[in-house]
């Protein structure tokens, strides 16, 4: 499927990129405020012009409908267990705590390393791997972080809607899903716009992991940062490789599963955590050590 040589110069043209980003920041050529801006741009315009690519020309099958099953049914098992594993936890600390342990960062993260890796072809695995992660970060982390909150915060269905369909990339998978199932293509025009953006999509999206890159962890942190990559990454491995080996369907697609259980903590707990009144800088510690770990652990495992 691919060579070992290209997997590696990927990675490593990836790292450089991450770097790139990092070094900026350090020498206040850019911030991590502009970071806001960049993320902004990524998620409401270059990933969805990326999924409407993306997905305007797949044919989607049943063991791809699948893989949005199990990304689902993963989050919403990883939601209860955030929520017993922590339930001795201060309530905020429990709110801040549970709704790291589900969800993944794939838009930002995932992405520019599978179209590296992989091509549109494996793209159209991981996005349907993220419609179900979807619904993990913008429904169940959302309850999550809303139920355990200090704050007066009085959870609604209407809110938890409302919060669904503030994401751009989540209407832009919708749209595209049903098109595709209708039998039907989106306007050329508008395919040839959004085939020029994505373009940027995976070079802005490393550029803002380096960006959003830090090392300084606060030691009054590190007991409940080892139990969240503990719990995520253990359990994500454990199914990963068990789902690899026993699922009859192609390595593309077992891959994807192995590649997403064990992807970074999603971006969407940032913005939770600033509405909620949560630990923002332990939240975006949790962030910035999975990104790393994940990044190492994807490039062993394509590695092998």
């Amino acid at each position: 499927m691919f060579k070992i040589n290209n997997v590696n110069s990927q990675f490593i043209l990836s790292l450089i990129i991450i770097a790139i980003g990092y070094t900026f920041k350090r020498l206040n050529l850019i911030k991590e405020e502009d970071g806001d801006g960049m993320s902004r741009i990524i998620f409401n315009i270059t990933l969805p012009s990326l999924i409407f690519v993306t997905f305007n020309s797949m044919k989607i099958d049943h063991s791809l409908i699948l893989l949005t099953i199990i990304s689902a049914g993963y989050g919403i098992i990883m939601s209860f267990i955030g929520v017993f594993i922590f339930r001795k936890e201060q309530r905020n600390m429990r709110g801040t705590l549970a709704m790291v342990v589900p969800g993944f960062n794939i838009g930002l993260f995932a992405y520019p390393l599978i179209q590296s890796i992989w091509g549109k072809s494996g793209l159209k695995y991981i996005g349907m791997f993220d419609m179900g992660n979807s619904l993990t970060m913008f429904v169940f982390c959302y309850i999550i972080a809303a139920y355990f909150s200090s704050t007066e915060t009085k959870l609604e269905i209407k809110e938890i809607v409302k919060n669904s369909f503030k994401s751009v990339p989540l209407m832009a998978y919708i749209i595209s899903l049903f098109v595709n199932l209708a039998g039907f293509h989106l306007p050329s025009p508008f395919i040839a716009v959004c085939g020029i953006i994505s373009k940027s999509n995976t070079p802005l999206s490393l550029l803002l992991l380096g960006v959003f890159l830090n090392f300084s962890i606060d030691k009054s942190h590190y007991k409940n940062i080892i139990k969240i990559l503990t719990i995520r990454y253990s359990i994500g491995l454990i199914i990963g490789i068990m789902l690899f080996l026993i699922l009859p369907f192609d390595s593309m697609f077992r891959y994807t599963i192995l590649i997403g259980l064990i992807l970074p903590i999603g971006m969407a707990v940032i913005p939770y955590a600033v509405q909620f009144n949560y630990d923002k800088k332990l939240i975006g510690t949790l962030c910035n050590i999975t990104m790393i770990l994940s990044f190492a652990l994807i490039w062993i495992i394509i590695a092998l």
